[in-house]
């Protein structure tokens, strides 16, 4: 079975297809308060079973900043004390069917004392504290760059402006969910996950075990886009279950489930100001960056403003640049990676800045860019490193796509960005021969991504073999020593390279030995390679969108063009770049029309799939894709791509509705009452 029956045709077998006998269904009774008081809690397992912190890991870029990590601001498996957000886990049932469990939680009895919710940004920096004992609700601040006095640099217009992505929680097709099964004195873990790895941590961490005694098993994953890259309070809850009940015990999440309490991406807020010559030449910027981190330290939440404020200044040479970043404590769901995980939203802040300097100097937007690039590798002020010319390459983008002739006829927007992807620490590979078979495993794993395109692709030109033999097998603790996860453009970047390295090592192996390589000898033999390749440095590249959008007769605006532009380094696969970039761009589309999380005093009012915003085909824009492969330093010469697609469309297709309706775009999703408005006039 391949790849597209597993995951375009459902024949793959994910958690829910998994049974074992005697298993228990588990089923988790959740706050209703986005911020109360809790007292006496009966029934269920709870707090009074299992007093205990979960501990969340995210790999990406947590070098860069990330808070205190101080107990009061950590969550709690069961909620004991307060709920600080609706949807929180306060208990779980267990029944023999899943429908069983579902009535159970009704046996649950909680005490409540409802407290004021905090659901903005706004509201938490300059409300009271959602946690006692503390001063305010900054969970993590960073200054980056170095503050300047705008009387010392040369300028002769000074613009500013304020801008909001709302969040967005994943959706993918098959919500979370595991299976916990405790036998022979060590714990199975099966879960849909991006990082089998991550997911043994957590549970070693959370429980206390010993790191040999839990084997984590990736099921085949139907989708993610960040949120399965995270560790949660539910699988602690299973894994406990499991040990005290000695039976396996699966859990399911519900898509309301999904809604409250997966953690969401966005969720970001900016004043920017820019001073600029009159020719366009921006010589400074300041700023200010805040997310919402939700109610606790989890996923990225502590480090997400300072990766976000870091590469603010984008693909642009501007000598001066100062950017305060701040995250703060709302009653939500803790914030989590989606597709791009701060790389959107810097973007969207830095991009809607040009297209505003543009208009101010009656520029085109082109040239305004163009003349705040560089001939030469740099280093931005708040510390992004350029590793090559921006200019030359804009440039072409512009050529390559016909810009000018088509901004002419067409209400076009663009975006010039930077894809930093997640490479650094590396990433492991592990290749297996045994009777004339050729098994893959990857410290990254897949969740619908096509990484066995790629796998075999690699190992047919390396190895000169019939690609039919090659398996991609999931993820595996048993099976690799040591991995880091599938999120943040990284995986052929960091788990190409390292299964090239391990298919050079055997070849290497086959020469000391019969003193040359054939397939027929690999094929003969009994091989077992893994190996962890470091890579420490971030293997930024350069990307070029453009969006062309208009109007029909009934005032709806249609995308009606989407072009790319992309610096891809080596190319494993033709089959997954279009595939992803087309996956990529609809992501970037939704978000600028309608998916988000609404809440109103800590309630949430999105509360089904409908709700949240998913768009329809009709959405779906013609596609231009052009790319150019300018390899990279990695041993297998490639640059990342899942997220440049939803970095560049939101901001693009922004400028192109502005254009359409004549309205300045701050936000995402675009406020329907906005667009209502000026439908409503093209109509009378």
């Amino acid at each position: 079975m391949d790849y597209r029956d597993r995951y375009v045709d459902g024949k793959g077998k994910y958690i829910d297809d998994i049974i074992f006998d005697n298993m228990l269904y588990m089923s988790v009774y959740r706050s209703q308060y986005g911020r109360a008081k809790i007292g006496n809690v009966t029934g269920g397992l709870n707090a009074n079973d299992l007093n205990a912190y979960y501990k969340s890991s995210m790999g990406e870029m947590a070098s860069l900043g990330a808070g205190k990590n101080k107990n009061i601001y950590h969550e709690h498996v069961f909620a004991t004390d307060y709920v600080n957000y609706e949807g929180q886990p306060i208990a779980a049932v267990f029944g023999k069917t899943r429908y069983e469990s579902e009535d159970l939680l009704n046996t649950v009895k909680v005490d409540y004392e409802p407290l004021k919710a905090i659901s903005s940004i706004d509201e938490s920096l300059h409300g009271e504290p959602v946690h006692n004992g503390t001063k305010n609700n900054i969970l993590a601040s960073q200054d980056l760059g170095k503050d300047f006095n705008e009387n010392d640099i040369d300028y002769d217009i000074m613009l500013e402006d304020e801008f909001f992505n709302e969040r967005i929680v994943p959706n993918p097709i098959e919500t979370r969910g595991c299976i916990a099964y405790y036998r022979d004195s060590k714990l199975y873990f099966y879960v849909s996950t991006q990082s089998v790895q991550s997911v043994k941590s957590g549970l070693v961490e959370s429980l206390k075990l010993n790191k040999n005694d839990v084997i984590v098993i990736q099921a085949d994953t139907g989708g993610a886009f960040g949120v399965k890259g995270s560790f949660y309070p539910e699988y602690v809850m299973a894994a406990y279950a499991s040990m005290k009940y000695k039976k396996p015990v699966k859990w399911i999440e519900t898509r309301m489930e999904h809604l409250m309490a997966a953690y969401p991406g966005r969720g970001a807020k900016a004043k920017i100001k820019i001073y600029a010559k009159n020719n366009g030449k921006i010589t400074g910027l300041k700023g200010d960056v805040y997310v919402d981190a939700g109610a606790y330290d989890a996923g990225t939440g502590s480090f997400a403003p300072i990766f976000i404020a870091y590469q603010l200044t984008g693909p642009y040479s501007i000598e001066n640049a100062y950017v305060k970043a701040s995250s703060l404590i709302t009653n939500k769901a803790p914030m989590g990676p989606y597709r791009g995980a701060g790389r959107p939203e810097a973007a969207f802040f830095m991009e809607r800045m040009m297209d505003l300097l543009a208009d101010k100097l009656k520029m085109y937007i082109a040239d305004v860019r163009l003349i705040n690039t560089s001939d030469r590798p740099f280093k931005s002020p708040l510390g992004l490193e350029i590793r090559e010319a921006t200019r030359p390459f804009l440039e072409n983008a512009l050529n390559e796509l016909n810009y000018r002739d088509i901004s002419k006829k067409e209400k076009t927007g663009i975006a010039f960005f930077v894809l930093i992807p997640a490479s650094r620490p590396g990433e492991s590979a592990r290749i297996i021969v045994n009777n004339g078979r050729v098994k893959v495993y990857l410290g990254g794993n897949v969740h619908g991504q096509g990484h066995e395109i790629f796998v075999k692709n690699i190992l047919e030109k390396e190895l000169k073999i019939n690609r039919e033999i090659i398996t991609l097998e999931n993820g595996d603790t048993s099976m690799m020593e040591k991995g880091i996860g599938a999120w943040g453009s990284r995986s052929a970047i960091a788990g190409g390279s390292a299964l090239l390295y391990v298919a050079r090592e055997i070849k290497n192996d086959i020469r000391k030995k019969y003193g040359e390589y054939s397939p027929g000898k690999l094929l003969s033999g009994s091989f077992d390679k893994y190996k962890f390749i470091e890579i420490n440095y971030d293997v930024n590249s350069i990307n070029f969108n453009m969006v062309t959008s208009s109007v029909d007769k009934t005032g709806k605006i249609n995308v009606d063009n989407w072009y790319s532009y992309y610096d891809l380094g080596n190319v494993l696969s033709e089959m997954n770049v279009k595939a992803q970039i087309i996956g990529g761009a609809m992501e970037g589309i939704g978000q600028i029309f309608s998916e988000a999380l609404k809440y109103s005093e800590g309630q949430l009012l999105t509360r089904s799939i409908a709700d949240a915003g998913l768009l329809t085909s009709d959405y779906v824009p013609e596609y231009h894709i052009k790319w150019i492969e300018n390899p990279s330093e990695t041993l297998n010469g490639a640059k990342g791509l899942g997220e440049a697609p939803t970095i560049g469309t939101p901001v693009a297709l922004a400028r192109s509705i502005e254009l359409n309706t004549g309205k300045r775009i701050r936000e995402t999703p675009i406020k329907p009452d906005d667009l209502s408005i000026w439908a409503g006039r093209m109509l009378q």
